[in-house]
């Protein structure tokens, strides 16, 4: 007898209108399948919701980044492992864990893939796979419209990026972790759990590693398009080399727990999605999710800290 899985379907993700009979023939030669399939009545979460009333074996989302993040939010805590395939605009959450982007790729790791636990996070009220990002990054993404993500693909957020360095000017931020308080002068805070190298404004520390039980805080403080434009390659080219970053106006610091205020308050994007304004807290949840994954990466350094540089610096045990 075949292990029962539930499919849920993004049928509006990028890649995937005309996709939906080839998937299903694939993953019915391994699973007794059921298709669920989102819609405005009815979202990926409350999908997910109906897959685990099936008892399944998998769950698999078939979309973008958001897609993933509401069924995965459904299986933390739980014994059920989450398969991906990507079929969205930036698939981060697949690149971060090697997910074959390729669709005969991702149907074969659905099917065979090796369970593996990562850690999530919590963060006003939801769950986080990804990254918390304030400031710049939550701007520009936040102001990409799903015409625009369409049409172009990850080109819109670029350029969306390239109108924002314009005017980018720092703002003041707190960062209160478990042991102590930071304040600086930053125009983006990212709080990630999982990176992959393109997400630059996440790439501070040698590697964001997603089962090392904490979370990785990237400080970006730069001013203008010239001094943007210098830190973005920067971060591209350290990511490439696997080596951390080393310019005064780029921090970064492991942490458990920390809540973030800014002044003027900044825009909070959790995985892609918009949820408000600062203040925001993040708190690792580790090794809460299994995913199915060709092979688990390897270990990173971890640990990893530099906050020497960053405008108006300060830094006291927390009281």
């Amino acid at each position: 007898m075949k292990p029962r899985a539930a499919l849920v379907w993004n049928p509006v993700a990028g890649a995937a209108r005309d996709e939906l009979q080839q998937v299903v023939a694939a993953l019915e030669q391994t699973y007794a399948l059921t298709v669920l399939e989102t819609s405005e009545a009815r979202d990926a979460d409350a999908c997910a919701a109906e897959a685990l009333t099936l008892a399944p074996a998998v769950v698999i989302a078939a979309g973008g980044d958001g897609t993933v993040s509401l069924v995965a939010s459904r299986l933390i805590g739980g014994e059920v492992p989450l398969a991906v395939i990507p079929r969205g605009t930036s698939n981060s959450f697949a690149r971060a864990l090697a997910i074959p982007l390729d669709l005969a790729g991702a149907l074969e790791n659905a099917c065979s893939g090796q369970p593996y636990a990562i850690d999530t996070a919590r963060a006003a009220g939801r769950a986080v796979l990804l990254f918390t990002s304030v400031g710049f990054h939550a701007d520009a993404i936040g102001e990409t419209s799903r015409e625009a993500k369409n049409r172009w693909g990850l080109l819109a957020y670029l350029v969306s990026g390239l109108q924002k360095l314009a005017a980018l000017a720092p703002f003041s931020v707190e960062l209160e972790t478990e042991s102590e308080v930071i304040r600086c002068k930053a125009t983006n805070v990212t709080v990630a759990n999982l990176a992959p190298p393109r997400t630059i404004v996440a790439q501070g520390p040698t590697a964001v590693c997603g089962d090392d039980g904490q979370l990785d805080i990237t400080l970006i403080a730069v001013e203008g398009l010239t001094a943007g434009l210098g830190a973005a390659l920067h971060l591209y080219r350290t990511s490439l080399a696997q080596a951390a970053a080393s310019r005064d106006d780029i921090g970064y610091l492991p942490v458990r727990r920390v809540t973030v205020r800014a002044e003027p308050g900044q825009r909070v994007m959790i995985d892609g999605e918009d949820v408000g304004e600062t203040p925001v807290t993040i708190e690792c949840v580790p090794r809460s999710l299994r995913v199915l994954v060709p092979a688990a990466p390897p270990a990173g350094p971890g640990g990893e800290r530099k906050l020497d540089g960053l405008p108006e610096l300060e830094v006291e045990p927390r009281s």
